[in-house]
């Protein structure tokens, strides 16, 4: 797909208010219970003990107690630490990532074996400070699963891998690298609309990410794809409409539609909050749009019940 692709439908330009509003408080529907400690100390001790990360944790993800209660979890390849500084996101930046622990890879491959994982998703933070931007790790990674877990199926989530001389040859070959290693589904998030990349997506580009899907089909039409949005940031249902539009335009299968939660004071404020029937009214255009797999609803994130959709 070409760098400067057109939308499919075009959207008047807006400057983005990111004042908080008055008055907007969490609604019911976002409220959940924190989970039985029992539930969610295996999962916690597992990865604690080998000194590897979850986005679960290091996001503060709403839903970790029922997966750890269920005995899944999304790692968090590469460390705590991101090399990009996304306003929504609780994980951790702003300083320089640690080396790479070399034995990462296997850690992940045990914890899935003593979790009994079939479907595991992969992420990570973005590491724009590594030569391949990390796209090497997780093929690595990958390939450490199935050589201690056959039966696994492997989700990947994954940055842009962008940035070098040829920075957009040098993103291709990364994304084939990664597709190549055969995931059971290929997953990059989009986050939010056109409009409101630039203050929610630090460092990322629109087109840039729809890129990246477009080089998994291109490579193999086989692997499916998959997108996120979170709603909350200003973007209006048209803006949405036309995001998912061009998800389809590349040839994304799935997609995922859940509330944004502002992690703390120092993260963008959350402008709305979408109800649960306008979720499912959004789910339903998905649908018809084409979307093989949608998950669409105010707790909905990108690795909520993944391995169903396999």
């Amino acid at each position: 797909m070409p760098a400067n692709a057109e939308s499919l439908t075009s959207q008047p330009a807006a400057t983005p208010s990111f004042q908080e509003r008055p008055g907007l408080t969490l609604p019911p529907w976002l409220k959940r219970p924190i989970g039985k400690a029992s539930e969610l100390s295996t999962v916690q001790k597992i990865i604690k003990q080998r000194q590897i990360h979850t986005i679960c944790e290091e996001g503060r993800c709403p839903n970790r107690a029922e997966c750890y209660a269920q005995g899944t979890a999304t790692f968090l390849l590469m460390g705590p630490t991101c090399t990009r500084s996304c306003g929504f996101c609780q994980v951790d930046k702003g300083h320089a990532p640690m080396p790479l622990d070399p034995d990462e890879p296997e850690k992940v491959a045990e914890s899935v074996r003593l979790l009994g994982l079939r479907y595991v998703v992969l992420t990570s933070v973005a590491r724009d400070d590594l030569p391949d931007k990390g796209a090497g790790w997780f093929v690595q990674t990958m390939a450490a699963i199935r050589a201690a877990n056959p039966e696994t199926e492997i989700e990947v989530l994954t940055p842009d891998f962008w940035g070098g001389q040829n920075a957009r040859e040098e993103q291709r070959q990364r994304v084939e690298a990664v597709a190549r290693a055969r995931p059971a589904c290929f997953n990059h998030n989009i986050e939010t609309v056109r409009r409101l990349q630039g203050p929610v997506r630090r460092g990322a580009k629109y087109e840039r990410s729809l890129d990246v899907l477009w080089d998994v089909k291109a490579f193999n039409p086989a692997v499916p794809t998959k997108s996120g949005l979170m709603l909350g940031h200003g973007e209006t249902e048209t803006e949405l409409i036309e995001a998912m539009q061009d998800l389809r335009a590349v040839g994304c299968d799935r997609i995922t539609l859940g509330q944004y939660m502002r992690p703390s004071l120092e993260h963008l404020p959350v402008q709305k909050y979408w109800t649960p029937e306008e979720f499912d009214r959004l789910g339903a255009i998905a649908r018809d749009l084409g979307f093989s797999h949608v998950r669409s609803g105010p707790l909905v994130r990108s690795s909520y019940h993944a391995g169903e959709e396999a």
